[in-house]
């Protein structure tokens, strides 16, 4: 009688459509002496096993992968499972907690950029590995745009149960509002998550007191990194934010993909690490192009710009993490002119974030 087949192995995170900083963990059946873990064909990974659980720290490519993970018995037997869409990130920007520090030669480089722009801008960058950093007017509030769409999405992951199934109406939706910034998309998750005031809340609770939401959209020696108003636009009411707040916010979420930080620790397991897995997936996946990323293809490495840009006919702003070999760097860029924006707004973000890979890349 031919021996009984291996049980394939369970795979539990990754998740599909998850970013992952290369960790893999899951179960297999008794009698699983080695796993081997595959992406594109290749062994990332060959450990044995003792026991009915695993956890293998593997290097990914920083783009979309299918990870394959192959178990074998004593005799040579094998079973496989796979998760797809597992975007990679570098094991070195995994989440952690680093003070924040005045990086003078950045604040001098990002002081200047901001100063030259035609209009009023607004700059707070951090690397997240280190905790150097700059800021130039980083508390004056410009009017949000689209940016706050992160907000919202962070809002209706906290109250789904569980990670948006693919294909189901919410994980659609944010697919929409994040990666297309489609404005219809964001009001209805807006009034799913239980309104603009939901959304305010959860940003207060985040200590994020220079934001607001507002309703919703219209369709269309070391020291402390120094946080001050240089020059505060002029505009009516409406959605506000800042570049700190802005880069406090997706600090948060990446931290969350670990279970670290406020974000995670307030919603008491109702933003879970899957939840900000999916959504630095999304952020992934933004279709908009030419702004923080703009001076950064083809860097050493290779790097991943995760953001959230927004834009209105007087401001044009870029928000996200830079991933590269060395670690993560967050970075916010805030732009405003009254008599219209240019493409120098996006120009200007796209200096920005050049010039704190040069210095975080030395």
């Amino acid at each position: 009688m031919a021996a009984p087949a291996l049980p394939p192995p369970a795979i539990v995170q990754p998740g599909p459509y998850e970013a992952s900083f290369g960790l893999v963990t899951g179960t297999v059946a008794p009698g699983t002496t080695r796993i081997v873990v595959e992406a594109g064909g290749r062994a990332l990974a060959d450990r044995p096993l003792a026991g009915r659980s695993f956890s293998v720290r593997v290097t990914l490519p920083r783009r979309d992968v299918r990870l394959r993970v192959v178990a074998y018995d004593a005799r040579g037997h094998s079973a496989a499972s796979e998760v797809g869409n597992v975007f990679g990130l570098p094991r070195s920007a995994e989440p952690g907690t680093s003070a924040g520090f005045e990086d003078p030669a950045l604040a001098r480089a990002v002081g200047a950029l901001a100063r030259a722009f035609p209009g009023t801008a607004a700059v707070y960058v951090r690397s997240l590995t280190t905790g150097a950093g700059a800021a130039w007017n980083a508390r004056a509030r410009f009017p949000a745009a689209s940016t706050l769409k992160l907000a919202i999405a962070v809002a209706v992951l906290r109250a789904h149960e569980g990670k948006p199934p693919p294909g189901s109406r919410v994980d659609e939706l944010l697919r929409a509002m994040v990666t297309h910034s489609d404005n219809g998309a964001a009001n209805e998750l807006e009034r799913w998550a239980g309104g603009s005031r939901r959304v305010d809340a959860l940003l207060d609770e985040l200590g994020l007191e220079d934001t607001i939401m507002y309703g919703g959209y219209e369709r269309t020696p070391q020291g402390p990194i120094p946080v001050r108003i240089e020059s505060q636009p002029e505009f009516g009411l409406g959605k506000y934010t800042t570049a700190r707040d802005l880069s406090s916010l997706t600090t948060d979420v990446w931290l969350a993909a670990a279970g670290k930080g406020p974000l995670a620790v307030r919603a008491r397991g109702a933003f879970t690490p899957a939840d900000a897995r999916y959504l630095l997936y999304l952020l992934a996946k933004v279709d908009d192009h030419g702004k923080l990323d703009r001076f950064l293809v083809g860097a050493s490495g290779g790097v991943a710009v995760l953001h959230k840009a927004g834009w209105l006919a007087t401001a044009r702003h870029d928000s996200g993490l830079v991933f590269w070999p060395g670690g993560v760097y967050v970075v916010s860029v805030l732009t405003w002119n009254g008599r219209g924006i240019s493409s120098a707004a996006d120009v200007l973000a796209g200096r920005v974030a050049e010039a704190a890979y040069r210095r975080f890349a030395r």
